[in-house]
């Protein structure tokens, strides 16, 4: 059974109803619990907290449903930054349950609890939405635009300073990481441990998932270094066959090995006086590992063939998807080998956790798209509110790399000018791994925040979805995959959650 739960602030019209006042009739909360049927009620009260109790008791003698009152303190009530804060912070106490129907009412308390209300609606709280009038009665608020769920400024949070800082984007003063599009916390945090470990010539661990940007940090730690005007050698250490990762990696003598027809740098000695970026370096073979460990230790590499050792002066940045630590554990990796790689970490998160960075990212990728629109036969595009909202709520296991290859699909999809939800969804990939990894539905990192309500709303719309395209449109058919009860309890899922059926 679905719980249908009402949202909203206390206006000071719903005190005066539960004082008596003839002129305020129900007041706006009461009228709407009366005509609702809600089974729990959640109040912000922004007064004293024995108005509220005495409002909580009053309105207790016209419902049934459980009352709870949450006291915030508003330095203002037109604060739009407070009241979303405060908003944000109740819903999430409340929790995301799978059988719940959440109402926000729009009629009590500010026109900025209002505004509030309508955008988290939209985004990233969906709920109905209702408001109520003496004359009218208590009717559903229809609102008809679409809103981009990071058009919600988590930078509401910050000082008028901050704020005006942030809406121009992220300022980057170093050139060499300009790049890097960003303006989250947490990229300011790790572009910030970059540019002092740029300066200092020692070894550099890079740990993220695949499509982080592993690559571009390097370059940016090589380009703001003092080694900055000396070569820049990339190695995947993956792509290299084990029987040539040697010859590659510190080169080989004339007659070495058949084949060898004459003397050859190896990679290690062409970054001579720069730096050498070791990507997917947890592929490495162990052979390979201990000699890569004497480099690090002597500053001297030997050739394949040769009997001297040349003398280099290389810096090392290291890359790779791993948790190198654990690998080193579980007896994978050199445990000598990794503390002379670490002597620096960088983690670079994942797109899932950059708050913020998102649609920056989708703006600028796509850019970079109707850049090359000539090359890729398709118009210049822009993104719909909708559409950026499907980016939003992707979990991105891909990272920026799937963000680029996901915006050029959906590009190629339409039509339009404009990158429409249907465009999007279809270019959307569900990941391979299902629900067992980490990228999939269960076992997500969760220290950076999990919107359990966002996932679930997503595996909803994925399945009714894929039940409409197989049925071709049959809603009882659907409705027997999905064992609803019928073909009207499926159609409230779809409004529910947002889903259209396609002609």
């Amino acid at each position: 059974m679905v719980e249908r739960t009402l949202v909203a602030w206390i206006g000071r019209t719903d005190l005066k109803a539960a004082s008596g006042d003839p002129d305020s009739g129900l007041g706006p909360i009461a009228q709407a619990v009366v005509a609702g049927q809600y089974q729990s009620i959640e109040l912000l009260s922004n007064f004293a907290a024995q108005d509220g109790e005495i409002f909580r008791e009053w309105l207790g003698r016209q419902t049934d449903a459980g009352i709870q009152i949450r006291p915030v303190k508003l330095s203002s009530p037109i604060d739009f930054g407070e009241i979303y804060q405060h908003a944000v912070a109740v819903l999430d106490q409340i929790g995301p349950r799978r059988n719940i129907q959440r109402t926000y009412h729009l009629s009590p308390g500010t026109p900025a609890m209002a505004s509030v209300w309508i955008l988290l609606a939209k985004t990233t709280h969906p709920a109905r939405l209702i408001q109520s009038s003496p004359q009218a009665g208590v009717e559903e608020a229809r609102i008809p635009f679409d809103i981009a769920a990071e058009f919600i400024p988590h930078w509401m949070q910050q000082s008028d300073e901050r704020l005006a800082l942030m809406s121009q984007g992220t300022v980057i003063e170093d050139a060499e990481f300009r790049h890097i599009v960003h303006r989250s916390a947490v990229m300011k945090r790790v572009i910030a441990q970059a540019k002092r470990i740029a300066l200092r010539s020692i070894p550099v661990l890079i740990e993220g998932e695949s499509g982080t940007g592993k690559e571009l940090m390097a370059r940016a730690i090589h380009g703001a270094s003092p080694r900055a005007n000396k070569p820049f050698i990339p190695v995947n250490c993956g792509a290299i066959p084990p029987e040539l990762v040697e010859s590659e990696f510190f080169g080989h003598k004339r007659g070495a090995f058949t084949g060898a027809v004459a003397d050859r740098q190896g990679h290690f000695e062409r970054a001579n006086g720069g730096t050498i970026f070791l990507d997917e370096i947890g592929e490495l073979p162990k052979p390979v590992q201990v000699k890569l460990l004497r480099i690090l230790q002597e500053g001297e590499v030997t050739p394949v063939g040769a009997s001297e050792p040349k003398r280099i002066d290389v810096r090392v940045v290291a890359a790779t998807n791993r948790t190198l630590i654990e690998e080193a554990a579980r007896g994978n990796f050199r445990e000598d080998l990794f503390y002379r790689l670490a002597v620096a970490i960088i983690k670079l998160p994942p797109l899932r956790e950059r708050a913020g960075d998102i649609s920056l990212l989708t703006d600028v990728l796509l850019n970079q798209l109707n850049e090359a629109a000539g090359d890729l036969g398709i118009k210049h595009k822009a993104i719909s509110a909708s559409a950026r909202n499907l980016v939003f709520q992707h979990s991105w296991p891909g990272n920026i790399r799937e963000l680029f290859n996901t915006l050029q699909r959906a590009a190629i999809w339409s039509d339009e000018d404009i990158i429409g939800a249907e465009a999007m969804r279809d270019a959307i990939l569900i990941p391979l791994s299902g629900v067992g990894s980490e990228d999939g539905i269960l076992h997500r990192p969760i220290d950076g925040g999990v919107n359990l309500e966002e996932l679930i709303s997503s595996v909803v719309r994925h399945y009714i979805e894929r039940a409409l395209a197989h049925t071709h449109g049959n809603k009882t058919q659907a409705a027997r995959l999905l064992a609803f009860g019928s073909y009207q309890t499926f159609t409230n899922w779809m409004n529910r959650y947002g889903v259209t059926q396609k002609k």
